[in-house]
């Protein structure tokens, strides 16, 4: 079967020079600050957007160069850099724009590309420096170094940086009209989505998929093929999503607990469930999918719109 991702998933999307040169450039990077954006993320990972746009203030409001706790997020078009800091949110400087508080998950079908990449990636390193303030090794305190993007431990030197958790996603199809779509035991009642779990030392993505899917519904399956991949900062995983081919005649079996219910669903089944919109709509309908942040949910729409 001739499968792929119709459209970049939304949080995969790139919109800015991530200008990775300057995270070692102090000085380049410190020149650049008294004509640079700030980006402001509260403790709930919540930003202020205004007409789809993330809302960046003067970096230099806050002092005449980039606080130890800033991180660096790149370089827009126009040349100018972005830093971001974990703190209370500002209005825009035009008092009168119309601002909403959102977080990643609740936004990130509303932003543009460069709003995108910005949250989600200040999203994930925020978090990560959140709970890496102590080394794993000994214990010892970490600090941040080259603009947020690694810390050094203060005792012995060791530098750590931003831990990533893959995890793969897959749509289990039986070729032709029919995939698997399934209900965690934590979910209500009518939300699907895929399978999804994360890889374990030593394994593949590839390998994962098989393992994961035999141990929550018990399928066997094969023609494991690479979709996509998209950042999910929730706190710190990349989703890497991949489709499979399984059996419809095999019968399920729900061997690690965490799937209440699966179900092999016709296209037709599923193109009805995706006008009827996301989880987080109030209609009637017996299966509920995904929302348009998830790749889960891209992944779902490009197989349903296959003839």
């Amino acid at each position: 079967m001739h499968f792929q991702l119709r459209n970049v998933p939304l949080l995969s999307r790139v919109g800015a020079d991530r200008a990775d040169v300057l995270r070692t450039d102090i000085d380049a990077a410190t020149a650049g600050w008294a004509d640079a954006l700030l980006l402001r993320v509260d403790r709930r990972n919540q930003v202020l957007i205004s007409e789809g746009r993330v809302v960046l203030g003067k970096a230099a409001a806050i002092g005449d160069k980039p606080p130890e706790h800033a991180v660096f997020l790149g370089r827009l078009h126009d040349g100018r850099h972005v830093w971001a800091v974990r703190g209370a949110l500002e209005g825009p400087e035009d008092p009168d724009a119309e601002t909403e508080v959102l977080d990643l998950r609740r936004a990130g079908q509303v932003f543009d590309d460069t709003s995108a990449q910005l949250v989600a990636t200040a999203t994930a390193l925020l978090n990560w420096h959140d709970n890496a303030r102590f080394s794993a090794i000994d214990g010892a305190a970490t600090k941040p170094i080259k603009a947020g993007w690694s810390r050094v431990n203060a005792h012995n030197g060791h530098e750590e940086f931003p831990r990533i958790d893959p995890a793969v996603i897959c749509l289990v199809h039986d070729g032709h009209d029919r995939a698997v779509l399934a209900r965690q035991t934590v979910w209500p009642e009518r939300l699907f989505s895929i399978l999804a779990g994360f890889v374990e030392a030593g394994e593949s993505f590839e390998s994962c998929v098989v393992r994961e899917i035999s141990e929550e519904i018990g399928l066997t399956v094969t023609d494991v093929q690479y979709l996509g991949s998209q950042p999910w900062p929730f706190p710190r995983s990349l989703m890497v999503g991949f489709h499979a081919l399984g059996d419809p005649e095999q019968p399920f079996s729900f061997n690690d607990g965490e799937i209440a219910e699966a179900e092999w669903f016709t296209r037709a089944e599923i193109r009805d469930a995706l006008e009827h919109g996301d989880w987080s709509s109030e209609s009637p309908s017996r299966l509920l999918l995904p929302g348009s942040i998830s790749i889960a949910r891209e992944i779902i729409e490009s197989w349903a719109a296959l003839d």
